[in-house]
């Protein structure tokens, strides 16, 4: 093979490869195409994905807010039960006084 045919050769193989990467690219992009149909339904799906973020965060919001009202409300609680639970230890030594005192009239009458 002289050099002349060997870049005859060359030439044509590389055509060839050239032709062939076209020829699989151009398949690729006609199969992966996106039409219009398809848009319109990534377009539906992006909004629904919105409206579920938007709805996630109302909800985030919702519960941040409950969890703190209820955090007050517990606090609340338990500050009136401390009270109750002062007030009931006051009436017992109250009345554990008023059992003394009377116990001590009934002994002296």
């Amino acid at each position: 093979m002289n050099r002349n045919e060997f870049i005859i050769a060359t030439a044509i193989i590389l055509f060839v490869a050239f032709t062939l990467g076209w020829f699989a690219s151009w398949l690729i992009h006609r199969l992966t195409r996106v039409t219009r149909a398809d848009m319109g339904e990534l377009e539906q799906m992006a909004q629904a994905l919105h409206e579920a973020e938007e709805t996630r965060d109302e909800a985030l919001a919702y519960i941040e807010n409950r969890e703190s009202e209820l955090q007050n409300q517990l606090s609340q609680t338990e500050a009136e039960l401390r009270a109750a639970m002062d007030g009931l230890r006051d009436a017992r030594h109250e009345a554990e006084e008023l059992r003394g005192y009377i116990d001590r009239m009934q002994a002296k009458g």
